[in-house]
């Protein structure tokens, strides 16, 4: 981890400032029951994270483009209606984010949810004076095709210095996206998979309060 004064953050989002599982888990049911179809694995946790697309395919086993597409509209609109409100932050997650912005640091979001959603759950957790960007695969014409490609694009349209950002998520994929970017990681430990454990211990942050201390007190030292 770099030595070098960190003045941008920018976060992952579900599992990392949010759980969203009770609305997205309801949502994916509610697709799967109006399309008629049967899931091969259980609407759990560990399925949230990768894009909607993928994690239909992964639900369904089914490569038919149009199924896939009509279980997306279904859970779109059930989501984006209703799932939404459903979002919980995680405890002590409110307390560091103000105490990042009183300290001046600008943050971000980075997310494979779709920028719809996001923004609502953005307006309805009142963090819309928080974060500085919102982005997501689809806030772009044409769409990213990874996270790796959004950071690279929120790096670029916001004239960042890499030596003075650092990504926050807690998955192994937001660890890949970092490194494709040559932006440092940290992983948090509360999110849905927990820490993974290929990952180095120092990567590995408990609790919203240590992640404050190690940007804020040690500036990653």
């Amino acid at each position: 981890m770099s030595s070098n004064l960190i003045n941008n953050i920018i976060f992952d989002l579900d599992g990392t400032l949010i759980d969203s599982s009770t609305g997205i888990l309801e949502s994916f049911a509610n697709a799967f029951s109006i399309c008629s179809l049967e899931p091969i694995r259980p609407f759990s946790t560990d399925i949230i994270g990768p894009p909607l697309m993928e994690t239909l395919y992964t639900l369904s086993g089914i490569s038919d483009k149009d199924v896939l597409e009509k279980l997306a509209e279904e859970f779109k609109s059930h989501y984006d209606a209703f799932g939404y409100e459903k979002t919980i932050v995680f405890p002590g997650i409110n307390e560091m984010l103000s105490r990042f912005k009183d300290s001046g640091l600008h943050m971000y979001i980075a997310t494979n949810k779709r920028i719809l959603p996001t923004k609502k759950i953005i307006n309805y957790l009142k963090w819309n004076e928080i974060f500085e960007g919102v982005y997501s695969l689809d806030s772009f014409s044409p769409s990213a095709s990874s996270k790796s490609e959004v950071l690279s694009k929120l790096v670029e349209s916001n004239k960042l210095l890499k030596d003075n950002v650092v990504y926050i998520g807690d998955r192994e994929e937001d660890s890949l996206a970092a490194i494709a970017n040559n932006i440092p990681f940290l992983m948090v430990s509360w999110g849905y998979d927990g820490a993974e454990e290929n990952l180095i211990d120092k990567d590995k942050i408990n609790t919203p309060s240590d992640l404050y201390n190690q940007l804020l007190v040690n500036k990653l030292n």
